[in-house]
């Protein structure tokens, strides 16, 4: 590999980054952070709902990577490696105070990374139809009664805009289960939503 040159520290992709890190490069380092820390705590935030957690929670992801940063192997994205923490790290979390997650499906206009929501399977109501039927709060809702690996699994899909075989790495689940999941999951958005719609009406 070629000697680093810290002035173009900002050319170099992930891996070449993560590599020179291990080779004793600490600006590599703090390249990796430069570009991941608000997208991580954006990822994190839709686990947790508590910026304070969150917040905890990235600067454990990276404490942990520094501390691993030999563990890394360049045949996986960076970004795959990371997540994986980040996630495990949100797991261990929610176990320990034993509560739900929420997940925030707003759309930050400060991270250009964010986006919304988007339920991309054409069985599914299309996302102008979400927007013009039923007001965010609902589909929040919704997302909150799906159980943990389906909810899981569409936060990376839908939300991080992930691939089948990224979050199949992430999760340890095989591709085909990963697919399954989010459709599964997408469904069962649809039937709440529109148990919600069928309250509504009946209320009204």
């Amino acid at each position: 590999m070629k000697a680093f040159q810290a002035t173009y520290v900002k050319k170099y992709d992930d891996e070449d980054l993560m590599e020179y890190f291990q080779n004793g490069q600490e600006l590599a380092f703090n390249e990796l952070v430069y570009r991941y820390q608000d997208r991580l705590h954006n990822f994190l935030y839709r686990y947790t709902h508590n910026h304070q957690d969150c917040e905890d929670l990235v600067q454990e992801t990276f404490l942990r990577v520094h501390k691993s940063k030999h563990s890394y192997e360049r045949i996986a994205k960076f970004s795959t490696w990371m997540y994986t923490i980040a996630l495990n790290l949100a797991k261990s979390l929610y176990k320990k105070k034993q509560r739900m997650y929420k997940v925030s499906i707003h759309k930050d206009e400060s991270d250009p990374d964010d986006r919304e929501l988007l339920l991309e399977d054409a069985n599914i109501l299309q996302d102008d139809a979400l927007h013009e039927k039923l007001c965010m709060e609902q589909l929040e809702k919704a997302l909150m009664e799906l159980p943990e690996d389906f909810r899981e699994v569409i936060i990376l899909r839908d939300l991080q805009q992930l691939s089948y075989e990224e979050i199949s790495e992430i999760t340890s689940i095989p591709m085909g289960t990963v697919k399954s999941r989010i459709n599964r999951g997408r469904a069962q958005v649809q039937a709440l939503i529109e148990d919600y719609a069928q309250l509504g009406t009946n209320a009204a």
